[in-house]
């Protein structure tokens, strides 16, 4: 079976901050996206765990695939928030079986 790379792109945010990642997505037409729950993990500013009373601080990991275009797209939209909201974001090139998908 014929595979095409695409770019994975992962967002590692504060659970608010999910409706403004998705808008993103869609304004750089990334049709496709999956959010988890990040239960735990450690960072620069140490160690942090989903134990909070109102979750206010939960953090979500936005899962998405999408052509190079569309993730650099994605980029430049959210760039100026990853330093003030202290976002992740990482992309990573991957080979997806039928890449039009995407």
């Amino acid at each position: 079976m014929k595979t095409v790379t695409r770019t994975r792109i992962e967002i590692l945010a504060d659970a608010p901050l999910v409706p403004r990642i998705i808008s993103a997505l869609r304004q750089a037409e990334v049709h496709g996206h999956t959010v988890l729950p990040a239960l735990s993990g450690a960072g620069r500013s140490g160690s942090w765990s989903e134990e909070r009373v109102t979750a206010a601080e939960s953090k979500r990991l936005v899962i998405a695939i999408a052509s190079p275009e569309h993730a650099s797209a994605l980029v430049d939209a959210i760039g100026p928030l990853l330093e003030s909201h202290g976002m992740l974001l990482t992309l990573a090139d991957v080979q997806v079986v039928r890449g039009e998908r995407f």
